[in-house]
């Protein structure tokens, strides 16, 4: 009598599902299906949502070692949000990451932090984007809350509110929303981990974007071409007919040229040891591409002594390279050159020079996300693409389709052809 009295009053409250076993949603996709044919805003998740997901992604399980798995998505909890991975572009840090380069490199993990996705469910207490909303997820958050003295400074974006959960590669409560099909817990990366069909979000890592961009090029904005615009932009303030040199021509690289020919820099010169890039370079601004190897003298040298009077006015370094960083320094305008460290360096690594190099005036500095409040600035950007003052096409140089085929998109990244490599997860 007990048992069918609560059955009745959790049917009236439509809470019996309390009384059933947790089922889960199996996300597969068949590429000659019509389903998997319709566009991204007409795609229907009233079916998954409150049910854990199944779905492939890509799993890390050591140095090196990364395959295609299936793997159970939990719902997302208080504050969470799970998105629909739509396109994933290859960073040089999930390879640096799945190298063991890096300090806080996690195993197993679902690696990769630069997409465009649709928002599948949303958690308890989120109100800033809903199901159907197109959103990129960013690694450095922003949760605006009013007594946080980073988000509530104009000077950092370096919002600490789940730096510590993060790196430890788990969601704000502690724990994964990932399992592999033995029911063993992976970990999450940067927060993100969108090399995966489907993942979890915290709300204050989601930046919702307009629907009019397409979601394999949204996914740019997630990382590298923000970082190189915003270098630019946030952290140097680069002003117009100023003097700039940049270290490494990948994709950061290039938004770093750029930025600068967009800020009005007048001599932008561009340093790789391969000379394939320099065309691209040329093209986005550059007045002068140097392959170090191909002159007799140190880098820094050539550039204060040859190629400008003192020095540049900004030097950026986008390689990783501790000797590069100093090159990059030491190649700074004497009194009040500045030079940015963009490039994210092997575990260990510490960087040097001469303490006259700062005493007579160079400036050292480091940015993140090029100092870019994610929420506040990601749809600006996005905007700006749409308003067609910011042109990215350029740098996607591959694309392929499958969560299986991000080897592929690992080695095209290798190559040394390659600015960005994007893998499309589902219908565009």
């Amino acid at each position: 009598m007990i048992r069918l009295f609560l059955l009745t009053i959790f049917a009236l409250l439509g809470v019996e599902a309390f009384m059933k076993p947790a089922t889960t949603y199996s996300h597969t996709r068949n590429p000659h299906s019509s389903s998997s044919l319709m566009s991204a805003s007409a795609m229907d998740f009233s079916e998954a949502q409150g049910k854990p997901i199944k779905c492939t992604a890509m799993v890390a399980r050591g140095v090196n070692d990364m395959k295609e798995e299936e793997i159970t998505v939990d719902v997302p909890k208080r504050g969470e949000v799970r998105v629909k991975v739509m396109a994933n572009a290859l960073c040089h840090t999930d390879i640096y990451t799945l190298e063991g380069s890096d300090p806080e490199g996690l195993f197993p993990c679902i690696l990769g932090h630069e997409a465009g996705c649709i928002v599948e469910s949303v958690g308890e207490g989120v109100t800033s984007v809903k199901p159907g909303d197109h959103v990129i997820p960013c690694y450095t958050p922003q949760c605006g809350e009013t007594d946080c003295v980073f988000c509530m400074s104009e000077k950092t974006n370096l919002c600490p509110k789940i730096r510590g959960t993060q790196g430890a590669g788990v969601m704000p409560d502690g724990t994964s929303r990932f399992k592999d099909k033995d029911g063993e817990t992976i970990y999450h990366f940067m927060g993100c981990s969108t090399m995966s069909e489907y993942t979890v979000l915290a709300d204050i890592s989601v930046a919702k974007i307009s629907k009019d961009i397409a979601l394999e090029k949204a996914c740019l904005f997630g990382c590298g071409i923000s970082t190189g615009l915003g270098a630019v932009w946030n952290t140097c303030k680069v002003e117009q007919g100023s003097s700039v040199a940049v270290f490494g021509l990948g994709a950061v690289g290039l938004a770093v040229i750029q930025g600068a020919k967009m800020a009005g820099a007048t001599k932008i010169i561009a340093v790789d040891l391969n000379p394939s890039k320099f065309d691209m370079a040329k093209e986005l601004g550059a007045t002068h591409c140097v392959n170090p190897q191909d002159i007799d003298k140190p880098i820094q040298q050539h550039i204060a002594g040859d190629l400008t009077d003192w020095g540049v006015d900004y030097s950026f370094d986008c390689t990783g390279n501790t000797e590069v960083m100093r090159s990059a320094l030491e190649c700074a305008h004497r009194g009040w050159g500045e030079s940015c460290v963009i490039g994210v360096a092997a575990a260990g690594h510490e960087i040097s020079t001469r303490p006259f190099q700062l005493v007579t005036g160079r400036v050292w500095k480091g940015t993140a996300f090029g100092g870019f409040k994610s929420r506040r600035d990601v749809p600006r950007l996005v905007q700006r693409h749409l308003d067609g003052d910011l042109p990215i096409d350029h740098f996607i140089t591959h694309r392929f389709d499958s969560v299986g085929e991000t080897t592929k998109a690992v080695d095209a990244l290798h190559s040394g052809c390659c600015l960005r490599a994007v893998v499309r997860y589902g219908p565009q």
